[in-house]
């Protein structure tokens, strides 16, 4: 691996898409999970199925506390946004019997809904544990219940998913496929910035870096070489296109 996470074995020309959280900046107030699961039609699923291990959040926060569980005053908590980590040597992608999940030119681990079948061996063999499972029909029941008022709020640009089908986060790719239809009809490249992920553009604390980690004057390329930059179970080898700046704590 490099030092922006990549498999130097399998390069990717013109974009490379990967993304930076800053943990020191990260509150935990949640508004990224909020953003994502209403970009990209994510259903509300309750409680009762979170309590029976069938979550539909692309997109969680861990959190991790420090200190002496005897002394309350020494605790701290410290949290981390996880999602999709994009990996070059994807885990998932090789246990596919029907190739719903591969990658794209650009390195995003894409998600072919309509070949998905449901075995659910890219959830198992998934490290960070990311990938959502549809086990009912949340969306679509008939021509008549399309018509019912919330469907009205559905994002037209992201596909609903059926029953029987996996997904995850996709680093917004219909935001990227917008910009760069906007860039090629303007006869010129994508700016660094000009695109972002709906997790970034609803964080308040600015945490979330989003880019081309091909371009090395890019924030996300500068952020993912940073001494404070890290990566989830990065000795695995899945090489994951997601750094993390470690937190830093004062006594100060």
């Amino acid at each position: 691996m490099n030092a922006t996470g990549a498999n130097p074995t399998y390069p990717y020309p013109g974009y490379k898409w990967g993304m930076s959280i800053d943990l020191s900046s990260c509150t935990g107030c949640g508004s990224c999970v909020i953003a994502c699961q209403v970009e990209n039609n994510i259903p509300v699923v309750g409680r009762d199925e979170v309590r029976v291990g069938r979550e539909m959040h692309w997109l969680r926060i861990d959190r991790y506390y420090i200190g002496e569980p005897d002394q309350p005053e020494t605790l701290q908590v410290a949290h981390q946004p996880m999602l999709c980590q994009q990996c070059d040597n994807a885990p998932c992608e090789t246990v596919c019997p029907v190739l719903a999940t591969v990658h794209s030119s650009e390195g995003i681990n894409d998600m072919v809904y309509n070949r998905c079948v449901g075995t659910r061996y890219c959830s198992n063999n998934c490290p960070y544990k990311v990938r959502r499972f549809n086990w009912m029909q949340h969306w679509y029941n008939g021509a008549e219940g399309s018509k019912a008022p919330r469907y009205l709020g559905l994002n037209p640009e992201v596909a609903v998913r059926g029953r029987g089908v996996m997904e995850k986060c996709n680093f917004c790719s219909h935001r990227i496929a917008e910009a760069k239809i906007a860039a090629k009809n303007e006869g010129r490249v994508l700016k660094d910035g000009e695109v972002k992920t709906a997790c970034q553009q609803s964080c308040a604390a600015d945490a979330i870096s989003f880019g081309n980690t091909n371009d090395k004057d890019s924030e996300v390329a500068k952020l993912s070489s940073s001494p404070r930059s890290f990566r989830v179970l990065e000795y695995l080898n899945v090489g994951p296109q997601v750094a993390y700046l470690t937190r830093v704590r004062s006594s100060i």
